[in-house]
């Protein structure tokens, strides 16, 4: 009889732990909000919070799909052949660690949910997945999540999320040159958009001499994890705003008084849209066991947000005129460079060639030499960037002679689309 009631009691012992004692950590994974509405004929943009991960499990790629099977032997389920509408780019996937969960953020391109709405469009089901795929570095099972997506209007039910922005200041040139009592032109923002809510933000600029802002300081706030929201830098604040936008999917945000753009000190200056994260209800989130309550995601994105640059100071006319090499008879466009400045001093610290970017541009090449032209340095730059920060051992290159560099820029093809002038550099 003892031994039939310790039996009986080892029993319920072990009942009663395995109802409360968590799962292994990948059959304990969430994610929420574990469905969205999205929009049938745009992109869309959402952020996801995942739960049970164990410090081993990292995320790898991201699908788009129209069902799903079962993933054995892994965990979870995974999309199934045949029905793949698309994989997540590289440069969307923003997915990170932060404190105890893991944040994603999901940009829908519109590729995704046209081909998505066409199989609906045939008597398919509307919603569709997105499903990621955990793999466990200690050689645990590999884990899917998946994402119920629901296709709509992109209106009200939809959380408010940024899928294009474009900076434009009104003048001729992309980047104004002003003196220090000249009044900068107006700017605005055309922003694209999915969903309703309301937009709040602010209007920073980086005078020079700041630490320019990282990638993640571009991003807007409701796309970094809860705890990296206040780690990104503050600047110059010059307005702010506040505006709701009904389901229209387009708006034109205009700039404060440009007087009150600074101009006290010669150099480049950086024009910033900064978007907090908005408390919309469709675009709150509720991570149970992740945070204190709440979190506000409305207004995300999936890109970092263009910068407006504007240079206060005496410009060289050389960097804006066309340059016309002597034996060619084609007269290329003009690159105009930014900084340093002309007759500048190579500085101690970290510093960057910067010019104004030239549409179509595949690469640039930077190329230094001494005054006689003898070559110094070469640098190639992608197309996407027009800044360089040259390495320690730039300023030995020269045993402090006198430089002079220049930027040119080329097409997928090789050829040249436009030069800049020469600018002497001169070293300590």
């Amino acid at each position: 009889m003892l031994r039939l009631r310790s039996s009986l009691r080892a029993l319920f012992t072990a009942a009663i732990g395995a109802m409360v004692a968590p799962e292994h950590p990948a059959r304990a994974q969430t994610v929420r909000p574990t469905g969205v509405n999205v929009a049938a004929q745009s992109a869309t943009t959402v952020f996801l919070t995942f739960d049970g991960l164990t410090a081993d499990q990292t995320a790898t790629e991201a699908f788009w799909c129209g069902a799903l099977v079962s993933a054995r032997p892994a965990r979870g389920l995974r999309c199934a052949p045949g029905t793949l509408y698309g994989q997540l780019p590289l440069r969307y996937d923003l997915a990170v660690r932060g404190g105890r969960a893991f944040t994603d953020v999901m940009s829908i391109p519109a590729s995704v949910t046209r081909r998505a709405y066409q199989d609906a469009a045939r008597g398919r089901s509307s919603e569709f997945y997105y499903v990621r795929r955990f793999v466990d570095r200690t050689g645990g099972p590999d884990v899917y999540v998946s994402v119920i997506c629901r296709l709509t209007q992109g209106g009200a039910t939809t959380p408010l999320s940024l899928t294009d922005v474009r900076l434009t200041f009104a003048s001729s040139s992309a980047v104004p040159v002003l003196s220090a009592e000249a009044v900068p032109p107006a700017w605005w923002a055309d922003v694209r958009y999915t969903g309703t809510g309301r937009l709040v933000g602010r209007w920073e600029v980086v005078r020079p001499g700041e630490d320019a802002p990282t990638p993640t300081d571009l991003l807007t706030e409701a796309s970094l994890p809860l705890d990296e929201r206040a780690s990104q830098r503050r600047y110059m604040q010059v307005g702010r705003f506040n505006e709701f936008l009904p389901p229209a999917g387009r708006v034109r945000l205009a700039g404060p008084d440009p007087a009150r753009l600074p101009r006290d000190v010669d150099g480049v200056y950086l024009l910033l849209l900064r978007i907090e994260a908005g408390d919309d209800r469709d675009g709150v989130t509720d991570p149970s066991g992740i945070s204190s309550g709440p979190v506000a995601s409305a207004a995300v994105a999936g890109f970092p947000l263009p910068v407006l640059r504007y240079v206060v100071g005496r410009a060289s006319t050389a960097d804006a005129a066309a340059i016309e090499e002597p034996n060619s008879p084609e007269r290329l466009g003009s690159v105009s460079l930014l900084a340093p400045a002309p007759n500048a001093i190579v500085p101690s610290g970290p510093w960057s060639f910067a010019w104004v970017p030239i549409a179509a541009t595949a690469t640039y090449r930077l190329e230094v030499t001494t005054q006689n032209g003898t070559a110094v340095y070469q640098a190639l730059v992608a197309g996407d960037n027009a800044t360089y920060a040259p390495p320690p051992f730039f300023a030995k290159k020269a045993s402090g002679a006198p430089l002079r560099w220049r930027v040119r820029a080329f097409d997928l093809s090789g050829r040249e689309l436009a030069r800049s002038g020469w600018r002497r550099l001169d070293q300590p």
